[in-house]
């Protein structure tokens, strides 16, 4: 697979680096980096500690600046329905930052460039690139271009994406059983978890993955309701 030149990116991205090793390193995936033994290059995993931390304060940001009327709980609510593996991937997608990722021969075999967990990963890295590069004001920019669309479309429908709740509702009017969420796997160094939980509601049983607990309760509930929707 041949990589695009970064100049295509950076004019996606509308910001031009001025110091393009923050941008390199932020491409360059672990198992590429461990195919240059003594290449001195590093992986892009600090820059994913970072850019986590940055994208959660402008999309914080931005919710607040769009829904003042809402309180702490629903807006952390909403931000993990925005802030996570499946969102940061499509926000990815559409800047096609697939096509920029160094990867490991075997990460390129398996179509790593396509993987929601990998695509989420450089986003993040590539914010923290941006805000190390150019300071908060372009990293505010980028972000807010990936995401305000989907808060400006998706505004009432996250509102009423409690999950939990409405799951917690269906199931007190029909069945004596509530739901049970567990820990299935935790992945990850501690900075950048992946967690997978299961939930059993009577003899319906399901999983959900996200970045957070929280995320992954929800997305467990999501799939719970919709099943139990269809057997009633």
């Amino acid at each position: 697979m041949e990589f695009k030149p970064l100049s295509e990116l950076e004019k996606t991205l509308q910001y031009i680096f001025k110091n393009r090793p923050y941008l390199e390193e932020s491409l360059q995936h672990s198992s590429y980096v461990n195919e240059q033994a003594g290449s001195g290059l590093y992986d892009n995993e600090r820059l994913e500690f970072l850019g986590d931390a940055v994208i959660n304060l402008v999309v914080g940001h931005l919710l607040m600046k769009q829904f003042p009327d809402l309180q702490e709980g629903e807006l952390s609510r909403m931000r993990a329905h925005l802030v996570n593996e499946t969102q940061l991937a499509e926000v990815a997608r559409d800047m096609d930052l697939g096509s920029h990722i160094r990867l490991g021969k075997g990460e390129l075999q398996s179509e790593g460039q396509k993987k929601p967990s990998i695509l989420a990963d450089t986003l993040e890295a590539l914010v923290a690139a941006v805000y190390l590069d150019g300071g908060f004001d372009a990293a505010f920019r980028i972000i807010a271009s990936g995401f305000s669309g989907r808060i400006h479309r998706n505004g009432d429908v996250m509102q009423n994406h409690d999950y939990k709740s409405q799951l917690q509702e269906l199931v007190q009017t029909t069945q004596k059983n509530l739901p049970i969420y567990t820990v299935i796997r935790e992945e990850g160094p501690d900075h950048d978890k992946t967690f997978q939980i299961g939930l059993k509601v009577g003899d319906l049983v399901t999983h959900g993955t996200g970045k957070s607990k929280k995320s992954a309760e929800q997305a467990a509930a999501e799939k719970g309701l919709e099943l139990l929707k269809r057997t009633m």
